[in-house]
Protein backbone atom coordinates (compact mmCIF):
# COMPACT_ATOMS: atom_id res chain seq x y z
CA UNK A 1 0.00 0.00 0.00
CA UNK A 2 1.14 3.52 -0.74
CA UNK A 3 1.19 6.14 2.04
CA UNK A 4 -1.80 7.79 0.39
CA UNK A 5 -3.75 4.54 0.40
CA UNK A 6 -2.89 3.95 4.05
CA UNK A 7 -4.02 7.44 5.05
CA UNK A 8 -7.25 7.00 3.11
CA UNK A 9 -7.95 3.67 4.82
CA UNK A 10 -7.28 5.18 8.25
CA UNK A 11 -9.60 8.11 7.54
CA UNK A 12 -12.36 5.80 6.33
CA UNK A 13 -12.00 3.69 9.44
CA UNK A 14 -12.23 6.51 11.98
CA UNK A 15 -16.00 6.32 12.65
CA UNK A 16 -15.59 2.63 13.48
CA UNK A 17 -12.52 3.36 15.62
CA UNK A 18 -14.43 5.94 17.67
CA UNK A 19 -17.35 3.54 18.04
CA UNK A 20 -15.02 0.78 19.22
CA UNK A 21 -13.31 3.10 21.71
CA UNK A 22 -16.71 4.16 23.02
CA UNK A 23 -17.73 0.53 23.54
CA UNK A 24 -14.48 -0.37 25.25
CA UNK A 25 -14.37 2.71 27.49
CA UNK A 26 -17.95 2.09 28.63
CA UNK A 27 -16.71 -1.03 30.46
CA UNK A 28 -15.53 -0.16 34.01
CA UNK A 29 -12.50 -2.45 33.83
CA UNK A 30 -10.88 -1.40 37.12
CA UNK A 31 -8.49 -4.19 38.11
CA UNK A 32 -7.91 -2.92 41.65
CA UNK A 33 -8.77 -4.99 44.73
CA UNK A 34 -12.33 -4.38 45.87
CA UNK A 35 -13.68 -3.86 42.36
CA UNK A 36 -15.68 -6.55 40.54
CA UNK A 37 -13.89 -8.93 38.19
CA UNK A 38 -16.70 -9.17 35.65
CA UNK A 39 -16.11 -5.82 33.89
CA UNK A 40 -12.38 -6.52 33.60
CA UNK A 41 -13.10 -9.86 31.98
CA UNK A 42 -15.66 -8.20 29.71
CA UNK A 43 -13.00 -5.74 28.53
CA UNK A 44 -10.67 -8.65 27.81
CA UNK A 45 -13.39 -10.35 25.77
CA UNK A 46 -14.10 -7.21 23.75
CA UNK A 47 -10.38 -6.66 23.15
CA UNK A 48 -10.13 -10.23 21.86
CA UNK A 49 -13.09 -9.62 19.55
CA UNK A 50 -11.60 -6.39 18.18
CA UNK A 51 -8.25 -8.01 17.41
CA UNK A 52 -10.00 -10.82 15.53
CA UNK A 53 -11.93 -8.25 13.52
CA UNK A 54 -8.65 -6.51 12.68
CA UNK A 55 -7.68 -9.54 10.61
CA UNK A 56 -5.23 -11.29 12.92
CA UNK A 57 -5.49 -15.05 12.37
CA UNK A 58 -4.48 -16.17 15.86
CA UNK A 59 -6.09 -14.47 18.88
CA UNK A 60 -6.53 -15.83 22.40
CA UNK A 61 -6.62 -14.93 26.05
CA UNK A 62 -3.62 -16.04 28.09
CA UNK A 63 -3.87 -16.62 31.85
CA UNK A 64 -1.42 -14.56 33.91
CA UNK A 65 -0.79 -15.90 37.40
CA UNK A 66 -2.26 -13.67 40.09
CA UNK A 67 -3.70 -11.28 37.53
CA UNK A 68 -6.29 -10.87 34.81
CA UNK A 69 -5.74 -12.47 31.41
CA UNK A 70 -3.62 -10.87 28.72
CA UNK A 71 -5.07 -10.84 25.24
CA UNK A 72 -2.55 -12.14 22.71
CA UNK A 73 -2.66 -12.11 18.92
CA UNK A 74 -0.22 -12.79 16.13
CA UNK A 75 0.22 -12.99 12.38
CA UNK A 76 3.30 -14.52 10.72
CA UNK A 77 5.85 -12.28 9.03
CA UNK A 78 6.07 -12.20 5.22
CA UNK A 79 9.34 -13.69 3.95
CA UNK A 80 12.25 -11.50 4.98
CA UNK A 81 10.11 -9.02 6.92
CA UNK A 82 10.68 -8.10 10.58
CA UNK A 83 8.23 -8.73 13.42
CA UNK A 84 6.67 -5.98 15.53
CA UNK A 85 5.17 -6.43 18.99
CA UNK A 86 2.32 -4.06 19.85
CA UNK A 87 1.50 -3.43 23.52
CA UNK A 88 -1.36 -1.69 25.34
CA UNK A 89 -3.54 -2.37 28.40
CA UNK A 90 -7.30 -2.65 28.76
CA UNK A 91 -7.62 -2.00 32.51
CA UNK A 92 -8.17 1.50 33.88
CA UNK A 93 -7.79 3.58 37.01
CA UNK A 94 -10.77 3.87 39.39
CA UNK A 95 -13.08 6.78 38.66
CA UNK A 96 -12.55 8.39 42.06
CA UNK A 97 -14.95 11.07 43.28
CA UNK A 98 -17.90 11.02 40.87
CA UNK A 99 -18.86 14.55 41.91
CA UNK A 100 -15.72 15.85 40.18
CA UNK A 101 -16.70 14.44 36.78
CA UNK A 102 -18.60 16.67 34.36
CA UNK A 103 -19.85 13.57 32.50
CA UNK A 104 -20.35 10.04 33.85
CA UNK A 105 -16.92 8.34 33.83
CA UNK A 106 -18.16 5.15 32.19
CA UNK A 107 -20.57 6.72 29.73
CA UNK A 108 -18.14 7.97 27.05
CA UNK A 109 -19.35 11.34 25.80
CA UNK A 110 -18.20 13.13 22.65
CA UNK A 111 -17.88 16.89 23.18
CA UNK A 112 -16.26 19.25 20.66
CA UNK A 113 -14.11 16.58 19.06
CA UNK A 114 -12.99 14.94 22.32
CA UNK A 115 -14.26 11.72 23.89
CA UNK A 116 -14.64 12.03 27.68
CA UNK A 117 -14.58 9.04 30.01
CA UNK A 118 -12.28 6.91 32.14
CA UNK A 119 -9.86 4.99 29.95
CA UNK A 120 -10.61 6.88 26.73
CA UNK A 121 -6.95 7.93 26.78
CA UNK A 122 -5.16 5.64 29.26
CA UNK A 123 -4.98 3.19 27.73
CA UNK A 124 -7.93 2.07 25.68
CA UNK A 125 -6.84 4.58 23.05
CA UNK A 126 -3.70 2.44 22.74
CA UNK A 127 -5.79 -0.68 22.17
CA UNK A 128 -7.84 1.04 19.47
CA UNK A 129 -4.76 2.60 17.85
CA UNK A 130 -3.34 -0.88 17.30
CA UNK A 131 -6.66 -2.32 16.12
CA UNK A 132 -7.38 0.51 13.68
CA UNK A 133 -3.83 0.62 12.29
CA UNK A 134 -3.96 -3.13 11.60
CA UNK A 135 -7.40 -2.84 10.01
CA UNK A 136 -5.98 -0.47 7.41
CA UNK A 137 -4.14 -3.41 5.81
CA UNK A 138 -7.19 -5.63 5.38
CA UNK A 139 -5.41 -8.66 6.82
CA UNK A 140 -2.38 -8.36 4.50
CA UNK A 141 0.20 -7.15 6.99
CA UNK A 142 3.62 -5.89 5.79
CA UNK A 143 5.38 -7.21 8.90
CA UNK A 144 4.98 -10.02 11.35
CA UNK A 145 2.60 -8.87 14.07
CA UNK A 146 2.37 -9.82 17.72
CA UNK A 147 -0.03 -8.04 20.06
CA UNK A 148 -0.20 -8.30 23.83
CA UNK A 149 -2.82 -6.30 25.74
CA UNK A 150 -2.44 -6.42 29.51
CA UNK A 151 -5.25 -6.62 32.05
CA UNK A 152 -3.80 -5.19 35.25
CA UNK A 153 -1.14 -2.62 34.38
CA UNK A 154 -2.56 0.10 36.58
CA UNK A 155 -2.32 -1.94 39.75
CA UNK A 156 0.06 -4.89 39.40
CA UNK A 157 1.99 -4.70 36.14
CA UNK A 158 4.88 -6.71 37.51
CA UNK A 159 2.76 -9.86 37.14
CA UNK A 160 2.90 -9.61 33.36
CA UNK A 161 6.65 -8.99 33.71
CA UNK A 162 6.99 -12.37 35.40
CA UNK A 163 4.91 -14.01 32.68
CA UNK A 164 6.98 -12.48 29.89
CA UNK A 165 10.22 -13.52 31.58
CA UNK A 166 8.93 -17.10 31.71
CA UNK A 167 7.65 -17.01 28.08
CA UNK A 168 10.07 -14.80 26.14
CA UNK A 169 9.55 -16.41 22.72
CA UNK A 170 5.90 -15.45 22.82
CA UNK A 171 6.78 -11.75 22.63
CA UNK A 172 10.15 -11.79 20.87
CA UNK A 173 10.21 -9.15 18.12
CA UNK A 174 12.54 -6.88 16.16
CA UNK A 175 10.68 -3.76 17.25
CA UNK A 176 8.29 -3.15 20.12
CA UNK A 177 5.62 -0.45 20.09
CA UNK A 178 4.20 0.65 23.44
CA UNK A 179 1.09 2.75 22.88
CA UNK A 180 0.74 3.93 26.46
CA UNK A 181 2.32 7.38 26.20
CA UNK A 182 1.46 10.60 24.44
CA UNK A 183 2.41 14.06 23.29
CA UNK A 184 3.12 17.05 25.53
CA UNK A 185 0.37 18.95 23.74
CA UNK A 186 -2.24 18.19 21.09
CA UNK A 187 -0.58 18.19 17.69
CA UNK A 188 2.96 18.22 19.16
CA UNK A 189 4.35 14.79 18.16
CA UNK A 190 6.78 13.11 20.50
CA UNK A 191 8.56 9.85 21.15
CA UNK A 192 9.05 9.01 24.80
CA UNK A 193 12.67 8.02 25.40
CA UNK A 194 12.74 7.85 29.21
CA UNK A 195 10.33 6.45 31.77
CA UNK A 196 10.58 6.70 35.52
CA UNK A 197 10.37 3.49 37.48
CA UNK A 198 8.08 3.13 40.45
CA UNK A 199 7.62 1.57 43.84
CA UNK A 200 4.50 1.52 45.99
CA UNK A 201 3.54 0.23 49.40
CA UNK A 202 0.99 0.50 52.18
CA UNK A 203 2.22 1.65 55.59
CA UNK A 204 0.24 0.96 58.76
CA UNK A 205 0.84 2.61 62.14
CA UNK A 206 -0.54 1.19 65.40
CA UNK A 207 -0.32 2.81 68.82
CA UNK A 208 -3.29 1.51 70.86
CA UNK A 209 -5.27 -1.70 71.21
CA UNK A 210 -8.46 0.22 70.39
CA UNK A 211 -9.81 3.75 70.10
CA UNK A 212 -10.19 5.70 73.36
CA UNK A 213 -12.08 8.85 74.34
CA UNK A 214 -10.15 11.96 73.29
CA UNK A 215 -11.29 13.86 76.36
CA UNK A 216 -10.31 11.24 78.88
CA UNK A 217 -7.12 10.10 77.15
CA UNK A 218 -6.13 12.81 74.64
CA UNK A 219 -2.84 14.52 75.47
CA UNK A 220 -1.20 11.38 76.81
CA UNK A 221 -2.43 8.50 74.65
CA UNK A 222 -0.43 8.34 71.36
CA UNK A 223 -2.64 9.00 68.35
CA UNK A 224 -1.82 6.73 65.39
CA UNK A 225 -3.13 9.22 62.85
CA UNK A 226 -0.95 12.01 64.22
CA UNK A 227 2.04 9.69 64.19
CA UNK A 228 1.37 8.75 60.55
CA UNK A 229 0.98 12.40 59.52
CA UNK A 230 4.29 13.27 61.15
CA UNK A 231 6.01 10.41 59.33
CA UNK A 232 4.57 11.33 55.93
CA UNK A 233 5.36 15.02 56.30
CA UNK A 234 9.00 14.12 57.05
CA UNK A 235 9.41 12.72 53.52
CA UNK A 236 9.83 16.22 52.01
CA UNK A 237 11.67 19.38 53.02
CA UNK A 238 10.13 22.85 53.12
CA UNK A 239 10.60 23.31 49.33
CA UNK A 240 8.94 20.01 48.55
CA UNK A 241 12.15 18.18 47.62
CA UNK A 242 12.43 14.55 48.73
CA UNK A 243 14.59 14.39 51.84
CA UNK A 244 15.02 10.62 52.10
CA UNK A 245 18.75 9.74 52.13
CA UNK A 246 19.78 7.84 49.02
CA UNK A 247 17.24 9.52 46.72
CA UNK A 248 19.12 12.39 45.02
CA UNK A 249 17.84 14.85 42.44
CA UNK A 250 18.69 14.20 38.80
CA UNK A 251 19.11 16.08 35.53
CA UNK A 252 17.01 15.41 32.41
CA UNK A 253 18.98 15.29 29.15
CA UNK A 254 16.07 15.22 26.70
CA UNK A 255 13.91 17.90 25.08
CA UNK A 256 11.48 19.94 27.16
CA UNK A 257 10.15 23.41 26.48
CA UNK A 258 7.22 23.45 28.91
CA UNK A 259 7.16 26.59 31.03
CA UNK A 260 6.07 26.72 34.64
CA UNK A 261 3.05 28.79 33.56
CA UNK A 262 2.01 26.09 31.08
CA UNK A 263 2.53 23.40 33.69
CA UNK A 264 0.47 25.28 36.25
CA UNK A 265 -2.38 25.58 33.76
CA UNK A 266 -2.22 21.92 32.74
CA UNK A 267 -1.99 20.67 36.34
CA UNK A 268 -4.70 23.07 37.55
CA UNK A 269 -2.51 24.61 40.26
CA UNK A 270 -4.53 27.22 42.15
CA UNK A 271 -3.58 30.88 42.02
CA UNK A 272 -1.22 31.74 44.83
CA UNK A 273 -0.13 28.12 45.34
CA UNK A 274 3.52 27.51 44.44
CA UNK A 275 5.01 24.53 42.64
CA UNK A 276 7.09 22.19 44.76
CA UNK A 277 10.67 21.02 44.43
CA UNK A 278 13.73 22.58 42.83
CA UNK A 279 15.55 22.24 39.52
CA UNK A 280 13.95 22.47 36.08
CA UNK A 281 10.49 21.06 35.46
CA UNK A 282 11.97 18.28 33.36
CA UNK A 283 14.44 17.46 36.14
CA UNK A 284 11.60 17.15 38.63
CA UNK A 285 9.17 15.30 36.37
CA UNK A 286 11.47 12.92 34.48
CA UNK A 287 14.82 12.52 36.22
CA UNK A 288 14.27 12.83 39.97
CA UNK A 289 12.55 10.87 42.71
CA UNK A 290 9.02 11.87 43.67
CA UNK A 291 6.96 10.60 46.57
CA UNK A 292 3.18 10.91 46.65
CA UNK A 293 0.67 9.83 49.28
CA UNK A 294 -2.11 8.39 47.13
CA UNK A 295 -4.53 7.19 49.80
CA UNK A 296 -5.33 7.26 53.51
CA UNK A 297 -7.38 4.91 55.65
CA UNK A 298 -8.59 7.17 58.47
CA UNK A 299 -11.98 8.15 59.85
CA UNK A 300 -13.92 10.43 57.52
CA UNK A 301 -14.85 13.92 58.63
CA UNK A 302 -18.55 13.16 58.34
CA UNK A 303 -18.18 10.02 60.45
CA UNK A 304 -15.64 11.35 62.93
CA UNK A 305 -16.03 10.69 66.66
CA UNK A 306 -14.12 12.21 69.57
CA UNK A 307 -11.55 9.45 69.87
CA UNK A 308 -7.81 8.92 69.81
CA UNK A 309 -7.15 6.62 66.85
CA UNK A 310 -5.40 3.30 67.43
CA UNK A 311 -4.41 2.70 63.79
CA UNK A 312 -3.97 4.56 60.51
CA UNK A 313 -2.81 3.49 57.05
CA UNK A 314 -1.51 5.21 53.92
CA UNK A 315 -0.70 4.17 50.37
CA UNK A 316 2.56 5.70 49.15
CA UNK A 317 3.96 5.79 45.60
CA UNK A 318 7.59 6.54 44.72
CA UNK A 319 8.57 7.55 41.18
CA UNK A 320 12.16 6.63 40.35
CA UNK A 321 14.58 7.99 37.70
CA UNK A 322 15.29 5.64 34.77
CA UNK A 323 18.71 4.72 36.17
CA UNK A 324 17.44 4.21 39.74
CA UNK A 325 16.97 0.89 41.51
CA UNK A 326 13.30 0.46 42.51
CA UNK A 327 14.02 -2.12 45.21
CA UNK A 328 16.71 0.07 46.78
CA UNK A 329 14.39 3.09 46.67
CA UNK A 330 11.62 1.08 48.31
CA UNK A 331 13.99 0.04 51.07
CA UNK A 332 15.22 3.62 51.51
CA UNK A 333 11.72 5.07 51.88
CA UNK A 334 10.31 2.36 54.14
CA UNK A 335 13.44 2.43 56.27
CA UNK A 336 13.20 6.20 56.60
CA UNK A 337 9.55 6.02 57.68
CA UNK A 338 10.44 3.38 60.24
CA UNK A 339 13.23 5.60 61.57
CA UNK A 340 11.11 8.76 61.93
CA UNK A 341 8.09 7.04 63.49
CA UNK A 342 7.41 8.85 66.79
CA UNK A 343 6.67 7.43 70.27
CA UNK A 344 7.79 3.91 69.44
CA UNK A 345 4.71 3.39 67.25
CA UNK A 346 4.42 -0.01 65.57
CA UNK A 347 5.01 0.36 61.83
CA UNK A 348 4.39 -2.35 59.23
CA UNK A 349 4.49 -2.39 55.43
CA UNK A 350 2.63 -4.57 52.96
CA UNK A 351 1.39 -4.74 49.35
CA UNK A 352 4.84 -3.80 48.05
CA UNK A 353 5.15 -3.23 44.28
CA UNK A 354 8.17 -2.22 42.16
CA UNK A 355 8.82 -1.51 38.49
CA UNK A 356 11.98 -0.40 36.69
CA UNK A 357 12.41 2.69 34.54
CA UNK A 358 13.58 2.86 30.92
CA UNK A 359 16.13 4.81 28.91
CA UNK A 360 15.98 4.37 25.13
CA UNK A 361 19.05 3.77 23.00
CA UNK A 362 20.06 5.85 20.01
CA UNK A 363 17.68 4.14 17.61
CA UNK A 364 18.00 2.39 14.27
CA UNK A 365 15.81 1.35 11.38
CA UNK A 366 12.58 1.20 13.38
CA UNK A 367 13.20 4.55 15.05
CA UNK A 368 13.90 6.16 11.66
CA UNK A 369 10.72 4.63 10.19
CA UNK A 370 8.46 5.77 13.02
CA UNK A 371 9.95 9.28 12.99
CA UNK A 372 9.23 9.60 9.27
CA UNK A 373 5.72 8.20 9.76
CA UNK A 374 4.97 10.56 12.62
CA UNK A 375 6.24 13.57 10.69
CA UNK A 376 3.91 12.72 7.80
CA UNK A 377 0.91 12.14 10.08
CA UNK A 378 1.40 15.24 12.24
CA UNK A 379 3.03 17.56 9.73
CA UNK A 380 6.12 18.08 11.88
CA UNK A 381 8.95 15.86 13.12
CA UNK A 382 8.67 14.32 16.59
CA UNK A 383 10.94 15.25 19.45
CA UNK A 384 12.32 13.18 22.30
CA UNK A 385 10.56 13.63 25.62
CA UNK A 386 10.58 12.01 29.03
CA UNK A 387 7.54 10.68 30.81
CA UNK A 388 7.17 10.82 34.54
CA UNK A 389 4.85 7.84 34.61
CA UNK A 390 5.89 4.20 34.70
CA UNK A 391 5.21 1.23 32.43
CA UNK A 392 6.61 -1.78 34.28
CA UNK A 393 6.81 -4.07 31.26
CA UNK A 394 9.10 -1.84 29.18
CA UNK A 395 12.25 -2.34 31.24
CA UNK A 396 11.65 -6.08 31.29
CA UNK A 397 11.35 -6.20 27.49
CA UNK A 398 14.48 -4.08 27.13
CA UNK A 399 16.39 -6.52 29.32
CA UNK A 400 15.11 -9.62 27.55
CA UNK A 401 15.59 -8.27 24.02
CA UNK A 402 18.49 -5.81 24.02
CA UNK A 403 18.64 -5.79 20.21
CA UNK A 404 14.98 -4.84 19.79
CA UNK A 405 14.06 -1.20 19.31
CA UNK A 406 11.40 -0.03 21.76
CA UNK A 407 9.17 2.81 20.56
CA UNK A 408 6.87 4.64 22.95
CA UNK A 409 4.11 6.93 21.74
CA UNK A 410 0.35 7.27 21.92
CA UNK A 411 -2.77 9.37 21.55
CA UNK A 412 -2.74 10.84 25.05
CA UNK A 413 -1.65 14.45 25.58
CA UNK A 414 -0.61 16.56 28.53
CA UNK A 415 -4.17 17.76 29.16
CA UNK A 416 -5.87 14.37 28.83
CA UNK A 417 -6.42 14.17 32.63
CA UNK A 418 -5.35 10.54 32.86
CA UNK A 419 -5.73 9.11 36.40
CA UNK A 420 -7.93 12.13 37.17
CA UNK A 421 -11.54 13.24 36.76
CA UNK A 422 -12.71 14.22 33.28
CA UNK A 423 -10.20 12.11 31.36
CA UNK A 424 -10.55 12.74 27.65
CA UNK A 425 -9.09 11.88 24.26
CA UNK A 426 -8.94 14.25 21.28
CA UNK A 427 -10.29 12.20 18.37
CA UNK A 428 -8.08 13.82 15.74
CA UNK A 429 -5.02 13.03 17.85
CA UNK A 430 -6.11 9.38 17.76
CA UNK A 431 -6.42 9.56 13.97
CA UNK A 432 -2.88 10.88 13.63
CA UNK A 433 -1.49 8.17 15.91
CA UNK A 434 -3.33 5.45 13.98
CA UNK A 435 -1.90 6.86 10.75
CA UNK A 436 1.56 7.01 12.33
CA UNK A 437 1.40 3.35 13.30
CA UNK A 438 0.07 2.14 9.97
CA UNK A 439 2.64 4.18 8.01
CA UNK A 440 5.38 2.89 10.29
CA UNK A 441 4.41 -0.76 9.82
CA UNK A 442 4.38 -0.32 6.03
CA UNK A 443 7.73 1.48 5.96
CA UNK A 444 9.43 -0.85 8.43
CA UNK A 445 8.29 -3.89 6.48
CA UNK A 446 9.36 -2.55 3.09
Amino acid sequence: MTPEEIESAVEAGMPRAVEDLTRLAAIPSVAFPGHPDEPVLAAAALTEELLREAGLPHVRQIPVEGSFPAVYAEAPAPPGAPTVLLYAHYDVQPAGDLALWRTPPFEPTLIDGALYGRGTADDKSGVIAHVAALRAFGGDFPVGVKVIVEGQEEYAGERLEDFVEANPELVRADAIVVADCGNPRVGDPALTTTLRGMAAFTVEVRTLREAVHSGAFGGAAPDALTALMRMLSALHDERGDVRVPGLPQGTFEGDSDETEEEFRATAGVLDGVSLVGSGSLADRLCASYAITVTGLDVPTVSGAVNAVQPTARARVTVRIPPSGDPKAALDDVTGFLQKVAPWGAEVTFDDLVTGSGFLAGGGGRARAAVSTAMERAFGRPPRDVGQGGSIPLVAKLAGLFPEAEILLYGAEDGEASIHAPNERLVVDELRKVIATEALFLASYGA
